[in-house]
């Protein structure tokens, strides 16, 4: 039978509420124990905690019979006042009545398990509590909702209709099937190479939404980058001074543009160095800047086109700064000021639009995390090598597509899920 375990849903610390959540066989006979028997399905009550004689705490309590709960299991929501000695004294009571405390994912673990969602809407969840912007927020939602179950299901649809008519060569060879039944499958096999490669195509903006978008600034030594830098996150981050190559690291910040997750970085001016610690710092932001999905050219007025002009790329913003100090325009690109704001809100404004370009997208990206990559990947080379086997090898061509079958259905958890349920759930917060 499995143990009934318990955990503080709200985060630790003083609040107005805190949310005990507890989940298993048990629920019933806790909730009597604590003097919350009888309670209905679905209905908040306010009731008395109490415990060995002891009152713990005026709470709403709720209970969700099993299998209507987030976990399948019968369930129980313990709204208590939200002080640190109330959330212990009650977590001790539960204790003495032997429940467990809940491990990381626990809850959603056990919701899988359960079948009340696949392995796929259970790592929604945890992108879910995660989100910090609109765009990750939808996401995640589209996700849970069954978005991403639901095309890797139409993949696997395809593929296993693919399939049938491989098998049905193998198996039947002497019954009334017609000649070469397997190559019929080629059709499909091929269109289903096409959806998965586009899907994978599109990984990167999936992942970029989740992850972050990255945008990097470069350029030449007190060219402005570091002042722009603190403009775009709206505080001091990095150190500003006339002395060249003050920066000689990489600084991140996360802030949100246009609805979606950036992860900013200030890099040290390119140029040669005999300094060491200066050229291990130029060495960093040439490895950060080429794995940039954009990155901001940042050019002083009258500047000379050095190092920072033969590493930039076509697609670069360039940003003229010191609009403060030059009258007139320097060039083609974006002309801000750090020091008095001028061109800021239009900068924002191009970087919002570029953001909408390479993430937006009318259909639901099919990767949102590293995993599903993989997976997709392999399913597309098993189905690439069974396509070319048809004709000479249909044995051979089954089980190519059995295995991508098998791939598919590992990203929603329907077969083969054990060895990715540590990998998922390691993730997780305590109470989720």
């Amino acid at each position: 039978m499995t143990d009934t375990i318990f955990a503080l849903a709200t985060p630790p610390g003083r609040g107005a509420i805190a949310v005990i959540r507890i989940s298993g066989p048990d629920t019933e006979r806790v909730l009597g124990a604590l003097g919350a028997p009888g309670l209905t399905h679905r209905m908040a009550s306010l009731r008395t905690l109490r415990h060995g004689g002891v009152v713990l705490d005026q709470a709403l309590v709720l209970r969700f019979a099993r299998p209507h709960s987030y976990t399948g299991e019968d369930c129980a929501e313990l709204h208590l006042h939200g002080g640190r000695a109330v959330v212990e004294a009650v977590a001790s009571a539960l204790i003495a009545l032997n429940l467990r405390p809940a491990e990381p994912g626990e809850f959603t673990r056990r919701a899988f398990g359960n079948g009340q969602m696949d392995l796929a809407q259970a790592e929604a969840v945890a992108d879910l509590i995660d989100a910090e912007t609109t765009a990750q927020t939808a996401q995640a939602l589209a996700q849970l909702g069954g978005a991403l179950s639901e095309a890797y299901g139409g993949f696997r649809r395809d593929l296993l209709a693919a399939l049938a008519l491989v098998e049905a060569e193998i198996d039947f060879p002497d019954e009334d099937v017609p000649d070469n039944l397997a190559m019929t499958a080629g059709p499909v096999l091929d269109r289903l190479i096409g959806d998965l490669a586009a899907a994978l195509a599109d990984a990167e903006r999936g992942q970029r939404i989740r992850d972050g978008y990255r945008i990097v600034l470069i350029g030449e030594t007190n060219a402005g980058k570091s002042a722009l830098f603190n403009a775009l996150v709206e505080r001091e981050a990095a150190i500003v001074t006339p002395i060249a190559g003050t920066t000689r690291d990489v600084i991140d910040a996360v802030l949100n543009i246009g609805g979606y997750a950036v992860t900013l970085s200030d890099t040290a001016g390119l140029r040669d160095s005999a300094d060491p610690v200066e050229a291990e710092g130029v060495r960093r932001a040439r490895v950060r800047a080429e794995a940039a999905d954009l990155r901001l050219w940042v050019r002083a007025p009258g500047d000379p086109e050095g190092d920072a002009a033969a590493f930039a790329r076509t697609d670069d913003f360039t940003v003229w700064t010191k609009a403060d100090l030059e009258d007139g325009p320097s060039g083609n690109g974006h002309r801000v000021s750090a020091v008095t704001g001028a061109g800021m809100t239009a900068l924002q404004d191009a970087l919002a639009d570029r953001l909408a370009r390479d993430l937006s997208g009318a259909d639901f990206p099919p990767v949102t995390r590293e995993r599903h990559r993989r997976r997709l990947t392999e399913a597309l080379e098993a189905i690439r090598a069974g396509r070319s086997r048809l004709a000479d090898a249909p044995e051979l061509a089954g089980e190519d597509l059995r295995r991508a079958a098998a791939a598919l259905a590992r990203v929603t958890g329907a077969i083969g899920v054990e060895d990715v349920l540590g990998e998922v759930f390691s993730t997780f917060c305590i109470g989720k």
